[in-house]
């Protein structure tokens, strides 16, 4: 068994600390989940060749997402022969930009929504499971909650309502910390 090195070790570290901001940012500009998955394996590859040259102690997740740019600018060029893609460069540009000018703000509400679900009951939890993770329809909802539709249409509203109002108090004390 060969015993990673200290360099390796960073590596890992870091990836596993900032993987799903990478993933979130490469899945957010690549419509096709393939081809999304493709870019972020050849992502880590490519950080971990030029891993060397990442200076310690900087933005690893800026780092992360500009080597992932690339290949999504690459992924687009290629794309461009086909019929079905006619987005372009400076467009992919401009969404990047605005999702790293937003970055931080998304981390807060992010950090914010997760402790908003963690103060909700587990009934109520499992309804937002349900709903926005394995996109049950109301009417599976319902029959999983043993209730009505028109129940749990009012459920669902009354737990979004908990939690707009909760990620407002979540985020003004996220801010001022």
């Amino acid at each position: 068994m060969e015993i990673p090195t200290v360099q390796t070790e960073a590596y890992l570290r870091l990836l596993a600390q900032y993987e799903r901001d990478v993933t979130a940012y490469v899945h957010s500009l690549v419509n096709r989940r393939e081809d999304a998955e493709d870019i972020l394996q050849e992502a880590k590859i490519v950080m971990w060749r030029k891993f060397s040259d990442f200076e310690q102690g900087t933005n690893f997740k800026a780092w992360g997402k500009k080597i992932a740019l690339g290949l999504i600018l690459n992924y687009r060029r290629k794309e461009k022969t086909r019929a079905t893609s006619p987005v372009n460069q400076e467009f992919i540009e401009a969404v990047a930009a605005e999702i790293d000018r937003r970055g931080d703000e998304l981390d807060v509400r992010g950090e914010a929504l997760q402790n908003c679900l963690r103060k909700l009951s587990k009934p109520h939890r499992q309804a937002i499971v349900w709903r926005y993770y394995e996109d049950c329809e109301v009417a599976e909802i319902a029959e999983r909650a043993d209730r009505t539709e028109s129940a749990a249409y009012r459920l669902l509203s009354r737990i979004r309502k908990m939690l707009a109002e909760c990620l407002e108090r979540e985020i003004g004390v996220l801010n001022h910390e």
